[in-house]
């Protein structure tokens, strides 16, 4: 009987670690994804500041 609990527990702990991976992964590409414009200006003017060409 322990066994099978055991095995149960694990069960649910292994889909809590995917369920908590999956949402962090996607909040990452949400506040990525959000910020990107940002990102990209900074790159962008840095470029420019150095002289080197971009576009």
């Amino acid at each position: 009987m322990q066994n099978t609990t055991l095995r149960h527990a694990a069960r649910v702990d292994a889909g809590l670690v995917s369920i908590v991976g999956a949402a962090a992964l996607g909040l990452t590409l949400v506040f990525f994804a959000g910020f990107a414009n940002v990102t990209h200006d900074v790159a962008h003017d840095s470029r420019h500041a150095i002289a080197f060409p971009c576009h």
